[in-house]
């Protein structure tokens, strides 16, 4: 094998290493290695689901972007930008990176029933959720500050964590925009293919319940509607753009509901931010018209913005998850038929 051949094969080896990151499985040490690499605190945080106290930990009030890694396996678990100030004295978040990351237990102990925190490749003990964090999930991770490695945004790449640094180059310029068109799961695919959308969402908008279920707003009384968040780089994107797109998937003349599905949840809606995107909305509707073939009054609501509740992660990505069954819904419920009637191409 001549050099060039062999320089090129330690090139690819070397290349897949660093790709891998710090460890590709996050595997769990031994306990022998854990007590040699750990602090006291740490140790009896992870393994013996100690809590630390509050106010005297490292990260409950750190504002530095990063990304917050199991100390004991180095996976990745919570990104600074989904961190808040929770009054409690522990660090706080309203979810992790990804649902798989973690699993929640039930806890029975000293202070009544509470759900623990834990990762899921090494086991480490993280902390408790509950039920009264801000929107839009509703949720509060109530994690030890022991039980996390922080790895700051500027050092992600050298510590082989670079696929995350992305999260807070979109964060810093992105916008959301809360939309409501009937059923979510029909209304997240448009979105989604609009380069410069960064992220769809659905979830529950407008109502007087905190935290609602899906359960709670199907069944109405809520005052909730099922919307999606669309989270867009406005550089790439502009709400006129996204306006087109929604008119296009919507029946703006229907004040019962939308298509098949009935009842004020499924009202068509749009939440603005200022009396200036409201007029943007209204302006939007306006050249809109030109694309109808059928004429009516518009029934669809222009509405101040309101808490938008992530729904439960089964809706998330349905199109995506189950796409026998949502090409069934969306048959069945007559959307693209009525779309075709109301709309121009």
């Amino acid at each position: 094998m001549n050099s060039p051949t062999v320089f090129f094969i330690l090139s690819l080896l070397v290349a897949k290493v660093f790709a891998a990151g710090p460890t590709a499985d996050w595997k769990k040490p031994s306990d022998t290695e854990l007590k040699k690499k750990l602090s006291t605190l740490q140790y009896t945080v992870t393994q013996n689901e100690n809590t630390e106290k509050p106010f005297k930990n490292e990260f409950w009030d750190s504002k530095e972007e990063g990304l917050y890694v199991d100390i004991v396996s180095g996976e990745p678990l919570f990104l600074s930008s989904d961190k808040f100030d929770s009054g409690t004295g522990w660090p706080s978040f309203t979810k992790p990176i990804d649902d798989k990351v973690v699993v929640l237990k039930k806890d029975r102990g000293l202070f009544g029933n509470r759900t623990e925190v834990r990762s899921v490749r090494a086991d480490s003990h993280l902390g408790h959720i509950f039920d009264d964090g801000p929107a839009p999930t509703g949720k509060r991770y109530c994690m030890n500050s022991a039980a996390f490695r922080f790895i700051a945004k500027n050092d992600l790449e050298k510590e082989g964590y670079g696929e995350y640094a992305k999260s807070f180059l979109t964060s810093a310029k992105s916008e959301k925009l809360v939309l409501a068109g009937g059923c979510f799961w029909c209304m997240e695919k448009p979105f989604e293919e609009l380069p410069g959308v960064i992220a769809v969402t659905s979830g529950y908008a407008g109502g007087r319940n905190k935290n609602p279920t899906y359960e709670q707003v199907s069944a109405g009384g809520t005052g909730h509607l099922e919307s999606v968040q669309i989270e867009f780089d406005p550089q790439k994107i502009s709400v006129e753009k996204l306006l087109q797109t929604y008119w296009k998937n919507v029946d703006p003349f229907d004040d019962k509901g939308q298509f098949c599905d009935k009842g004020d949840q499924y009202q068509s809606a749009l939440f603005y931010k200022n009396e200036a995107q409201k007029k943007l909305f209204e302006n939007s509707w306006a050249e809109a018209k030109a694309n109808l073939k059928i004429a009516g009054d518009l029934k669809t609501l222009i509405r101040p913005t309101a808490d938008f509740y992530a729904a439960e992660d089964y809706h998330q990505d349905y199109y995506k998850k189950n796409p026998v069954r949502y090409k069934f819904y969306r048959t069945r419920c007559g959307r693209d038929e009525r779309l075709r009637a109301v709309w121009k191409k």
